[in-house]
C-alpha cells in the first residue's frame, strides 16, 4: 500500500472515530424542561424574518394562480388523452 492510500485510510478511520464520538455525545445530552424549551422557541421566533401582510397576500395569490393553471393544464391533458385513446379504440373495434 503506498503512502497516499495509507493516508486516505487513516483519514477515513479518523472520521469514523469522530462520528462515533459525536454519537456518544448526543446520547449523553439530558432533556431540558418545558419552560426552557418554550423560552428557546420564543427566542428563535423573534429571530425569524416574518413576511409583511402585503407579501403574504402576493405569495398566496401567486400560489393560487399557479395551482389553478397547473390544474387546468392537467385537466386539458386528461381530456385530450381520453379522447385520443377512445378514438383509437373505436377505430380498432370497427
Amino acid at each position: 500500500m503506498n503512502r497516499e492510500l495509507r493516508r486516505l485510510a487513516e483519514r477515513e478511520e479518523q472520521r469514523e472515530r469522530d462520528r462515533r464520538a459525536r454519537g456518544q455525545k448526543r446520547r449523553a445530552r439530558r432533556r431540558i424542561n418545558i419552560v426552557q424549551f418554550l423560552s428557546e422557541v420564543r427566542t428563535e421566533l423573534k429571530r425569524v424574518a416574518w413576511p409583511t401582510r402585503r407579501q403574504v397576500v402576493v405569495f398566496t395569490t401567486v400560489t393560487l394562480i399557479t395551482a389553478g393553471a397547473v390544474t387546468l393544464y392537467t385537466f386539458g391533458l386528461d381530456i385530450g388523452f381520453k379522447r385520443a385513446i377512445l378514438s383509437l379504440l373505436e377505430s380498432l373495434t370497427v
